[in-house]
Formats: C-alpha cells, structure tokens, sequence
C-alpha cells in the first residue's frame, strides 16, 4: 500500500470537560478523496482545524508528506502544500475574482502583500491564476468583483484560491453548505475532475454529494471513529445507519 499522504494518531482535544476529538486515528493515501462525515457537534470542524493548525492537539500525532506536522503554524502548513476551505467562505468581496486567486499565488510564492494594489499588473500571479479558476469553471468571472458572485461561485473561487497554494493536499470543510441543487452539482463535478490530481479530505453533510465523490469515508461520533472504509461498506453498517445515516438517507 502507497504512503500515506496524511495520517492522524490518536489524536485528542477537549474543551473543558468536553472532549471533541476522541482518539481519532485515520489515513489519506495518494489521490484518495476521504470523506469524513458525522452529525452536528461530532467533532469534525474541530478534527479539520487540528490538521489545518488553527488548534493544537491535547494529544497525538498528524503526519503529512512524511513529517511530523502536529505543533506546526498554519502558514507553515500551507507552504508545505496543506491547502483548506472554510465552512464560511473567506474571500475579498472589494477584489476581482482573479485578484483573490492571484493573491493567493503571491503567498505562495512567499511574498508579502507590499504589491497588492499591482496583482492586476503581474503577469506571473495573473497566469496561474487564471488557470485556477479555469478549473473550477469560472474563467468567464474573472474581472467580476468577487463580492458579486452567487454563493455556488464563491464556493468555486475559494477551491480556485485553494489550487492556487499548488497544493499536496485540500481540506474541504463543507463546501456545499448554504449551495443550491444546481450549485451543488456544479460544485460535485468540479471536484470528480480534480480527483486523482490531489488528495482531499471532504466533511460534508450533503450525503448525495459525498456518496458520489467519496473513495473511502470515516463516521465521527461524539468526536470517535465509528466506521472507516469504502462508501458502500460504510452505507450499510448498522451502526453507522442506527447513529446518523438513518436520518440523513431518508
């Protein structure tokens, strides 16, 4: 079996007396996109934002691309090529839809922000990003205010933002939330092209969705590893269906 790209140790965070991440251990192997799924308050944003960096572990380990990331900044983590959305999207309404991919490019790079009035005039930033929303299907809002984009299409600009940090792996915390059907499903064939290039961890609650894209799926619950494995396994596990699918499958 290939190397994992990501890997979670045991890994632990409470809040007060409130444990929310309970031991979890789990694996992301090369071009895999793994769900991780589970209802409201069983610890998944709080599962992604010990990845990301945004929190620090109370215990445990996480490795990515071979190294032992767990005390690592966010920054840090990103300029290793841990890319992540956010369940609310984060983007500069003031700025064109291609001036907030093409920042996005200059942080890479590692340049600071001292140009930002000038994105518009850098060929090197504008190049890339203009590929990034070409993959995402937004090629044709790229001089639109970002501001004026539907939220399916903000949705589409933070994944195109994402690609832009040239990523070894993305972190996609609800990306459906709040999209309409048709935005979903724009959204759902945006990521079926993507997979295979880039390793994703998807939390979702839009089951449709996750069965679709899904290669393997973990259940949290009350922040435990329920059930692990392949999408129909994981479907028809009667505990998985007795805690959370029952309802959302109906």
């Amino acid at each position: 079996m290939a190397e994992p790209v990501l890997r979670l140790e045991a890994l632990r965070k409470s809040f007060g007396g409130l444990t929310v991440t309970d031991d979890v251990t789990l694996e992301v192997l090369p071009g895999e996109l793994h769900a991780v799924i589970g209802p409201n308050g069983a610890g998944k944003t709080t599962l992604i934002n010990q990845v990301s960096g945004l929190l620090t572990p109370d215990a445990g380990r996480i490795r990515f691309a071979g190294r032992d990331i767990t005390r690592l900044t966010p920054d840090a983590r990103a300029m290793l090529g841990l890319a992540r959305s956010f369940q609310i999207t984060s983007i500069l309404p003031g700025f064109s839809v291609r001036e907030n991919v093409a920042l996005a490019v200059q942080a890479r790079a590692g340049s600071s922000f001292r140009f930002l009035g000038r994105a518009a005039d850098e060929p090197v930033l504008n190049e890339p990003a203009l590929a990034a929303l070409a993959e995402v299907g937004l090629a044709a809002r790229a001089e639109a205010p970002a501001g004026t984009l539907s939220h399916g299409e903000k949705r589409a600009l933070e994944l195109a933002i994402a690609l832009a940090m040239e990523p070894k792996l993305l972190l996609l915390d609800e990306p459906m939330a709040g999209a309409g059907r048709e935005e979903t499903e724009r959204l759902v064939a945006v990521l079926r092209r993507l997979k295979g290039r880039f390793p994703m961890v998807l939390v979702e609650h839009d089951m449709t969705a996750v069965f679709a894209l899904a290669d393997r799926i973990s259940v949290l619950i009350y922040g435990r590893v329920l059930a692990s494995g392949a999408p129909e396994a994981v479907r028809n596990d009667p505990q998985v269906v007795a805690a959370y699918l029952g309802e959302e499958m109906e």
